[in-house]
């Protein structure tokens, strides 16, 4: 439940970055180059500036190699600018990253020295760069996934001392942000709710994540902040402020603006389609039901269960016994666990749902399925409050191989499986 309190987001992040410098010994901000991180980042200088703070900000940026030249123009700007006041890793390592726009090479790697003739940019000139041959992370693995590596920086960082990451996530951005921030099975610190503990010495901090798009813009222009260009590009591009994002471009979510990258920066484009398996198709068809709407049309004479199974045999018998055993776990769930539905929509439930009551008067009742349904246009669905085969052949039919549309996220045994199976496919 929001509490609205008599101050406005400016002044409300302003606190909390105070409440950082006096709460930690030391602080580092997680940089991307995008809108938030850019906005957080300034605040947390113009903090310095107004208390004259000697100390240096620590900053990390994980440069992916297939990005857009603007973005890394911009980073290259704030960072010579405000040097003096800046701890800097601008680290170039081969990390795992997802790949959605292909069945047969489902994740790649940036900075891979193995693939140094396809790289998407050369590596940049910037001082004190951190690359494999002078990389200072004990920790560092090749092919280390990004999330691992973050959490592991941010250890490694804080030498055992109390330690905050800033990081500018918003919650309205998206639900998992907002997962991310109101996760309560994480330790809070002082009872913050914008914080979250990481480890013994590590705890992130999200001052802005409150904050709405029009107060990232409304900062910038007030406080004439310089921002990344590429977002003035988006914009004319008719991209809507709330869907513009800068990262790698063969995500899950980012894929479907990689047609963008075609009209922005044509020299990047080229070079993204020979650098990963996939790319073209998904320019393509990002704008299209297949990768970006949900409702996808039945082919005539099926059910979708019928369908489902017929995708499933279509595909390589590795990649197929993958979905099936995901599908399997997903049927499983909802039959022993189920799932907590209001009473707004109880009364939309398929006949197939069986109510099983609440465990107190204030929960919501949970609702278990013993038969899959086909489809339900009902909007429940589209909730995830119910299981049906359309939703399976839906992750099928977008590539969504870790069936985040099914709720699940990736495990270190999947990712592992999934590796090899990139080694076997990789020549077909």
């Amino acid at each position: 439940m929001k509490k609205y309190l008599n101050k406005n987001v400016y002044e409300a992040a302003n606190e909390r970055i105070d409440f950082a410098f006096k709460n930690f010994s030391r602080i580092y901000v997680s940089f991307s180059g995008g809108k938030d991180s850019s906005v957080l980042l300034n605040l947390a200088l113009d903090y310095m500036r107004r208390k004259k703070i000697k100390k240096k900000l620590g900053l990390l940026f994980v440069d992916l190699e297939a990005q857009y030249a603007l973005t890394i123009k911009f980073v290259e700007e704030m960072l010579k600018e405000n040097a003096p006041m800046l701890d800097t890793y601008w680290c170039c390592l081969p990390l795992n990253l997802r790949n959605s726009v292909s069945v047969f090479e489902p994740f790649w790697t940036c900075w891979d020295p193995e693939q140094k003739d396809k790289w998407a940019r050369e590596y940049p000139k910037f001082t004190g760069v951190i690359g494999e041959s002078n990389n200072p992370f004990g920790f560092f693995k090749k092919n280390m996934e990004f999330e691992e590596f973050v959490e592991r920086f941010g250890e490694w960082y804080s030498g055992g001392e109390k330690t905050a990451c800033l990081v500018g996530i918003r919650s309205d951005e998206s639900l998992n942000r907002y997962r991310t921030i109101r996760n309560n099975s994480k330790e809070k610190l002082n009872g913050k709710n914008w914080s979250t503990k990481i480890s013994k010495s590590l705890y992130n901090l999200y001052p802005i994540y409150d904050w709405a798009v029009r107060d990232i813009w409304i900062a910038n222009y007030r406080n004439a902040w310089k921002y990344n260009c590429l977002y003035d590009l988006l914009y004319k591009a008719g991209v809507p402020l709330s869907m513009q994002r800068i990262c790698q471009p063969y995500g899950d979510d980012q894929r479907r603006g990689l047609n963008l990258y075609r009209a922005i920066e044509p020299e990047t484009w080229v070079k993204l389609v020979n650098r990963v398996s996939g790319a073209n198709f998904g320019n393509i068809y990002c704008g299209t039901r297949l990768l970006g709407y949900r409702k996808v049309a039945l082919p005539q004479g099926h059910t979708w269960k019928s369908y489902c199974k017929l995708l499933l045999a279509t595909l390589p018998k590795e990649l197929s016994t993958h979905y099936k055993k995901k599908f399997k776990r997903f049927m499983l769930w909802w039959f022993r666990k189920g799932s907590p539905v209001d009473n707004e929509n109880l009364s939309r439930l398929p006949p197939e749902a069986e109510i099983t009551g609440r465990k107190s008067p204030y929960m919501e009742p949970i609702v278990r399925y013993k038969k899959i349904p086909d489809h339900l246009d009902n909007g429940l669905e589209q909730k995830k409050f119910a299981p049906t085969w359309r939703r399976m052949c839906i992750c099928i039919l977008k590539n969504d191989h870790l069936c985040t549309g099914l709720s699940f996220s990736q495990t270190k045994k999947q990712h592992e499986r999934m590796k090899i199976l990139i080694e076997k496919y990789r020549n077909l």
